[in-house]
């Protein structure tokens, strides 16, 4: 599904910025607990995930990738063994979930900077739990660069220019990314959300205008 059918288009800059911290509150020793025993995870695949997401590694929890063509979105096998995960989706983040995805970046893999273009995008919102990650890890947003730790729950403007450069060499990062209808109840976190928690990072930017060379090459 590349676009929502009446859906209509978002007013990211407004309603996100770059990036949001949600003042929402997960169990994180339960969501890790969860996520290291899916058998899926440990044969991850780029899951028919292309271009600038090919150094990622995915497992869809509901719905398929973009590229797979215009499939439903429905829950898949692997949500079934992750109730929590169901939880976090299905009621404390309050809006209908629709694409949802566990995907790993491996230690110092980038992914290079890009916009979502489809419709679909800027129909919907995207959240992003840390699950596993650390200190080097940089979320890259329209000119600044975010720490989101694990646990945490941050809204992030994918019509924006955006990347992720995981500067670690060993320690990979997982993160839980979930598409959603807006809602009322999410907007209202939106706004109640910390909006100045980027920093300008210019070895950041650097290293991934150099990787976005080098993948031209």
């Amino acid at each position: 599904m590349l676009a929502i059918p009446g859906q209509p288009f978002l007013d990211k800059q407004r309603l996100i910025g770059r990036c949001v911290r949600l003042p929402l509150a997960c169990d994180l020793a339960r969501l890790q607990a969860e996520v290291a025993a899916l058998p899926e995870l440990a044969q991850a695949t780029r899951a028919g995930r292309i271009r600038v997401h090919n150094p990622a590694s995915a497992v869809f929890l509901r719905g398929h990738a973009p590229a797979a063509g215009d499939l439903p979105i429905e829950d898949r096998e692997a949500l079934t063994h992750l109730p929590y995960v169901r939880e976090l989706i299905g009621s404390l983040i309050p809006a209908p979930p629709m694409r949802c995805l566990l995907a790993t970046l491996p230690g110092g893999a980038v992914i290079l900077p890009h916009t979502d273009r489809p419709a679909y995008f800027a129909q919907t919102l995207r959240i992003h739990v840390p699950v596993v990650t650390h200190a080097r890890v940089w979320v890259y947003c329209d000119g600044l660069s975010y720490q989101m730790a694990p646990g945490e729950v941050w809204a992030l403007n994918n019509s924006a220019l955006h990347a992720v450069w995981n500067a670690d060499p060993q320690l990979p990062r997982t993160h839980l990314i979930c598409d959603f209808l807006p809602s009322p109840a999410l907007i209202e976190l939106l706004l109640a959300g910390e909006r100045e928690l980027g920093v300008d990072r210019p070895e950041v930017y650097q290293h991934l205008v150099a990787a976005s060379q080098a993948s031209d090459l």
